[in-house]
C-alpha cells in the first residue's frame, strides 16, 4: 500500500470570468518510507495539491488517498496519518510553546504525550523556549514550533511545504537531520522546496509540476543522469552568441552551459572565441539538479513532445 496516492487530480477556478486550471490530471504515488520531492516554479499547483492532500481544499475531480483513507470520504482517519508544515507562519499569540504542542496534541486525541514533547523540543533546538509565548519567538523558532507542531502526533505521512524559506542555516541543517532520522524510522516525506540542493541531497525521487501539469517523474539519480553531465561555467561581460544564449543560464555575469562531450565543449569554446567573448575563471563541473529542473521547464515550455519525453509516470521508488 502506498503511503499517498494522487489519482488524475484536476482543480479549476473561476477567476475574472474565466476558467484557471491550477491542476491537470495530475497522478502519482509516494511509497511508505520514501522521501519524496515535488518541485515547480511559482504557480505551478504544489502548494494547491499539497491542500487538497490535507483536506483544506476539494479537487474537482479525481481522488486523494493517505494510507488507504481517502481524504475526502474518511477525513478523520487520513489526516490523523498526515502532519503538515505549512508555508505561513500561522500561530497562536496566547499560548507558551509547550501549551501549543498540549493543545494540538489534544487536537488528536493524545494526554501525557510530555515525554515525546519534550523529545521534538530538544532535536528542534527549542528546550530553552519551552515556556516562552510564542509572540515573543524570532520567525525562525515560530517555524521550528509549526515543525514540531505537524510531528507531535507522530505521523506516518510528513509533508513540508517550503520548510526553510527565509530561516537561517542553522534551522536547516537542525530541521534536515531530524526528518532524515524519522525518514530512516519509515515516517513518509513529501517535500516542497526552492531550494534544489535540498531536494539533491535528501530526495530518492522527484516530481515536477509546470503549470499544473506533471511533467517529470523518476528517481533523482536518473534525473541527473539524464542531462548533460557536465556544466561549463565561467564569467563574461560579453553579450554570448544567440545560439548559445539560448541554453545558457546567466546569473549576474556567470554563465553555466551544458555540454554532453568533450567535443561540446571545444564547440562552444570556439564560439566564445570567434564572438570574442572575453571568458574568465573557465571551469568543468557535474551538472546538478537545478541543471536538471531548468531544462526540463524549458523543454516543457518548448512543446508538449519533448515534455512527453521528458514525462515519465511509470518509475516507482
Amino acid at each position: 500500500m502506498s503511503a499517498v496516492t494522487f489519482h488524475n487530480i484536476t482543480k479549476t477556478f473561476q477567476s475574472a470570468g474565466r476558467t484557471v486550471r491550477a491542476l491537470q490530471g495530475v497522478s502519482f504515488d509516494i511509497q511508505e518510507g520514501e522521501f519524496f520531492g515535488l518541485l515547480g516554479p511559482n504557480g505551478a499547483g504544489k502548494t494547491t495539491l499539497i491542500s487538497i492532500l490535507a483536506g483544506l481544499s476539494r479537487a474537482t475531480s479525481g481522488s486523494v488517498t493517505v494510507q488507504g483513507h481517502d481524504v475526502v470520504g474518511d477525513y478523520a482517519a487520513a489526516r490523523r496519518a498526515l502532519g503538515v508544515v505549512p508555508q505561513e507562519l500561522v500561530f497562536d499569540p496566547f499560548f507558551s510553546v509547550r501549551e501549543t504542542l498540549r493543545i494540538q496534541s489534544a487536537y488528536f486525541g493524545l494526554r501525557r504525550n510530555d515525554d515525546w514533547i519534550d523529545e521534538l523540543l530538544a532535536n528542534l533546538g527549542l528546550s530553552d523556549k519551552a515556556e516562552a509565548n510564542m509572540r515573543q519567538l524570532s520567525g525562525g523558532m515560530k517555524r521550528r514550533v509549526l515543525v514540531a507542531q505537524a510531528l507531535v502526533h507522530r505521523p506516518p505521512v510528513i509533508v513540508l511545504d517550503e520548510p526553510t524559506a527565509g530561516v537561517d542555516v542553522e534551522l536547516r541543517q537542525t530541521l534536515w537531520q531530524f526528518i532524515a532520522q524519522l525518514n530512516k524510522q519509515g515516517h513518509a516525506v513529501l517535500l516542497t522546496t526552492h531550494y534544489l540542493e535540498e531536494a539533491e541531497a535528501l530526495c530518492q525521487r522527484i516530481g515536477m509540476l509546470k503549470q499544473g501539469q506533471l511533467v517529470a517523474l523518476d528517481r533523482t539519480s536518473e534525473l541527473l543522469a539524464g542531462t548533460a553531465s557536465t556544466m561549463l561555467r565561467f564569467k563574461t561581460d560579453a553579450a554570448l552568441p544567440a545560439d548559445l544564449a539560448l541554453h545558457a543560464r546567466v546569473t549576474g555575469r556567470i554563465v553555466q552551459l551544458p555540454a554532453h562531450s568533450a567535443i561540446e565543449v571545444e564547440q562552444i569554446l570556439s564560439r566564445l572565441r570567434a564572438a570574442q567573448c572575453k571568458v574568465e575563471d573557465l571551469e568543468l563541473g557535474r551538472a546538478d539538479l537545478e541543471d536538471v529542473f531548468l531544462e526540463i521547464m524549458q523543454s516543457h515550455q518548448r512543446g508538449p513532445a519533448l515534455a512527453s519525453a521528458i514525462h515519465n509516470t511509470g518509475v516507482t521508488a
